[in-house]
């Protein structure tokens, strides 16, 4: 596995990432994750549709938590076509009981605790851990990325405003 040159900060220690961070203008890397149900879910299902692809290490943690909530709010503003889906390595029965105690409907949650495939693929594994690192990513209906933001420190919320301004420009 191919190191990306990037690291993070975790808890006040800098790790390195593992894989590839896609290119912007470049067709969006495919992926295969486990759903809610625990079906696959690829990213070409969502073909025809804007998407926001949220990498956070764990629903269960304070800051992803807020992340998540707020992806979902947004959501509601930006349309029914858009679909965002918050990736994490967390179990798939963790993922549904947080949508349910957090009344999200808008986000879709995926898990990458199988293969670590969308980590590698986006760049934002964290292997020693195997956690992902903080990134928001925008696909277009084409199935090209548009933006792409890799949070600094895995503590700290992404720069919402730069997304939704990407978002908007897509849907």
């Amino acid at each position: 596995m191919q190191r990306t040159g990037a690291s993070v900060t975790i808890g006040g220690t800098t790790v390195k990432l593992e894989g590839s961070f896609p290119k912007v203008g470049e067709a969006a890397p495919e992926f295969s994750v486990v759903g809610n149900d625990l079906a696959e879910v690829k990213l070409s299902q969502f073909r025809g549709r804007p998407v926001v692809i949220a990498s956070v290490p764990s629903l269960d943690t304070a800051v992803c938590d807020i992340e998540a909530r707020r992806f979902n709010a947004e959501a509601v503003g930006l349309g029914r076509d858009l679909a965002v889906m918050v990736v994490s390595m967390d179990l798939p029965f963790a993922q549904k009981r947080w949508c349910g105690q957090a009344g999200v409907d808008r986000v879709v949650t995926v898990s990458d605790h199988r293969t670590a495939g969308f980590g590698q693929t986006y760049g934002v594994l964290i292997k020693e851990m195997r956690l992902l690192a903080r990134a928001v990513f925008v696909v277009d209906r084409e199935g090209v990325l548009r933006y792409s933001q890799l949070v600094p420190d895995v503590g700290s919320e992404p720069d919402y405003a730069a997304v939704l301004e990407a978002v908007r420009a897509v849907v």
